[in-house]
């Protein structure tokens, strides 16, 4: 029988990434966590940019918005990150136009490869395209992309890719209709 040895696990990342990421959380943190969510939204978007996202000039980020990486952030014309959303973005997640990102979803671009005794770190992106609404809660796992005009329904889990223009919904999410414009 095989064991589990967490001993021998290694952070792959970069010591210059460990130190970006700890300078953007004390800034996020000082800067702009404090601010009204009303208010401050060229600030976030300055302050996003200034460690390597690209952010439209009308995407949104709430302040209580938690970004692991913000160089591995792409937000497109109208994109928004609710309250409370967890960005953990060790591989790119890309949020196309229109897109509303519900509070306290959480976005995992990254995981651990359980057939290897020592869990090393795995990361795949997360595509969510345009005009799609992703639920209060939901979760969306590493490697997935969310087609256009998609809904997933609050407290979501969706595992894999999910067809544009339909609605899911569960744990693990599920088609549960079409989703048509009137």
């Amino acid at each position: 029988m095989n064991k589990v040895d967490l001993s021998t696990y290694k952070n792959n990342l970069s010591r210059k990434n460990q130190i970006a990421r700890f300078l953007f959380t004390v800034i996020w943190s000082v800067f702009v966590r404090p601010l009204p969510r009303s208010i401050g939204k060229g600030w976030k978007r300055f302050i996003l940019r200034l460690f390597g996202a690209k952010i439209d000039k009308t995407a949104h980020v709430y302040s209580s918005v938690r970004i692991y990486m913000p160089w591995n952030l792409e937000m497109h014309a109208y994109s928004c990150l609710a309250p409370e959303v967890d960005c953990y973005n060790v591989a790119k997640i890309t949020i196309g136009a229109h897109v509303t990102v519900s509070q306290k979803t959480y976005l995992c671009a990254a995981s651990h490869d359980i057939s290897k005794s020592n869990y090393p770190l795995i990361v795949a992106p997360i595509r969510i395209a345009d005009q799609a609404w992703i639920g209060a809660s939901a979760f969306i796992g590493m490697g997935v992309t969310i087609g256009q005009g998609t809904v997933v329904g609050a407290t979501a889990s969706v595992y894999k890719s999910v067809e544009p223009w339909v609605v899911v919904g569960g744990n693990p999410a599920k088609f549960i209709k079409e989703r048509k414009l009137k």
